[in-house]
């Protein structure tokens, strides 16, 4: 029963990649590819070196050698072997084991990690002494994949062509079973087996196919992009700390803004994030998340750091702009509504993305914060750019200056008093200023503690 399931898999549209069939077997020299061994970080070759040396196979593999081919520089570098977690971990010093799904092994050298997974194979009964079963749920989602086999097994295994190329740097060689370095050449993104059991198997390969797509420049196939629509809602069953990470990853990719307009266009915006529906259907909406996500996309280029609760807090704004106006619209004072509409949206999200509790302090921080740019009097800007968090709501109200939300008036005054020295920022407090009539109090007769100052605006509340 399990084996037949598994024919299924990779029965359409590649025949080749049944779990019985041979794979026919392309070995591209170092004259083709270019890849030389010393591309390979240190703790990565050596890993690989003593595995060979030790009498496994071993190869680099994944996305670092996509990138390689693509004149990238891969983020990091794994290595795949058939040699069990256990006589990995055996072989090396500085290694431990990890994982549930599918057990890897974490190898260090310095402040490298180098992650080595063992081949993964088809079925439980194929004759591998260290096989274990498939579990899969009723929507056909793994649950469990302890299922080590040969190397062409591991290719089959994997999500896209474009991955499942295998570089040994011994022998300066990459191995190829799927046609993934044409694909790379042809710039194409194209699963491997039947799209609609492999997305079944792992919905997370959805916004996986978007982001890579979007950030190597390449076009999703368009027999592996046909079902993406129909099976969105599986994205429904996928942990929420999972789809936290996979869209870390794709605001992260430095090609957000692409993948978030992918997303939509394929339909897979649905429960993630409330702003992409948002995106496309309120002009202010979308001015602001193009705007912010074009900043983010160009500072990631430049290895700028990116704080992850700005991001959020980015993107969920215009969700806490529309609760926060219901909650005044009935009957709620300004502040008190603010921090309502806050709760409301994050315990939302907690639900759906599970953004994690570390996050909040930022995100909440950084919407407070806003209606404070705007009282420009006495002695509240002094104090408001002494909180830690300033800089973070200072770049967002000039974003929604940008795009429209606010009078662009606000964020030129705010740039003028942070580049001003304090004689200069106290004119321009002054030049906020009007004077404010104040009512007398009838006395009988006046007394010293008439003759005091008015009382300053700076003895209220900052947000009063």
């Amino acid at each position: 029963m399990i084996r037949k399931f598994l024919r299924k898999v990779f029965s359409r549209k590649a025949p080749a990649s049944e779990p019985n069939a041979k794979l026919s077997l392309s070995i591209i020299p170092f004259k083709h590819h270019g890849i030389r061994r010393n591309q390979i970080t240190p703790c990565a070759l050596k890993t690989a070196t003593a595995l060979q040396q030790a009498g496994f196979s071993a190869y680099i593999v994944g996305g670092a050698v996509r990138d390689l081919l693509l004149g990238l520089t891969p983020k990091d570098f794994d290595v795949a072997t058939n040699a069990t977690p256990e006589q990995v971990y055996q072989l090396f010093r500085r290694s431990r084991i990890i994982g549930r799904r599918f057990r890897l092994v974490h190898v260090m050298c310095g402040a490298e990690t180098v992650e080595v997974s063992t081949f993964r194979g088809q079925s439980p009964d194929d004759g591998n002494d260290h096989a274990s079963v498939q579990l899969t749920d009723q929507h056909g989602r793994l649950l469990h994949d302890n299922v080590f086999g040969s190397q062409e097994e591991d290719a089959v295994r994997r999500d896209f062509t474009v991955n499942a190329l295998f570089y040994d740097p011994a022998k300066e060689e990459i191995l190829d079973y799927l046609n993934g370095y044409e694909d790379i050449k042809a710039k194409k993104m194209r699963i491997i087996g039947d799209p609609i059991i492999r997305f079944r198997e792992d919905p997370v390969r959805m916004l996986r196919a978007v982001r890579l797509a979007s950030k190597l420049d390449m076009q999703i196939e368009t027999e592996t992009a046909k079902p993406i629509g129909d099976l969105a809602p599986l994205l429904q069953n996928v942990p929420p700390s999972r789809l936290f990470d996979e869209m870390l990853k794709l605001l992260l990719s430095g090609h957000a803004l692409a993948c978030v307009v992918e997303l939509r266009a394929r339909g897979l915006h649905h429960g993630l994030l409330p702003m992409l529906d948002v995106i496309l259907e309120q002009p202010l909406g979308e001015r602001f998340i193009t705007i912010a996500l074009k900043n983010t996309d160009e500072r990631i280029r430049q290895d700028k750091p990116v704080s992850p609760g700005f991001l959020f807090a980015i993107l969920l704004w215009h969700e806490v702009l529309s609760a926060w106006d219901s909650f005044q619209a009935a009957g709620e004072k300004p502040l008190p509504a603010l921090f309502k509409a806050m709760d409301q949206i994050l315990a939302i999200q907690h639900k759906k993305l599970a953004i994690p509790r570390r996050f909040d302090a930022i995100i909440q921080e950084i919407w407070s914060m806003q209606p404070r740019f705007e009282a420009r009097s006495g002695r509240k800007p002094f104090r408001l750019i002494t909180h830690p968090r300033f800089r973070a709501a200072y770049d967002f109200m000039l974003l929604r200056c940008e795009s429209g939300e606010l009078n662009m008036e606000l964020g030129e005054w705010w740039k003028s008093f942070l580049s001003a020295d304090n004689a200069d920022r106290e004119k321009l407090l002054l030049n906020q200023t009007s004077p404010i009539k104040r009512k007398r109090k009838r006395s009988r007769k006046k007394s010293s503690s008439s003759l005091a100052v008015p009382p300053d605006d700076s003895a209220k509340n900052e947000d009063g």
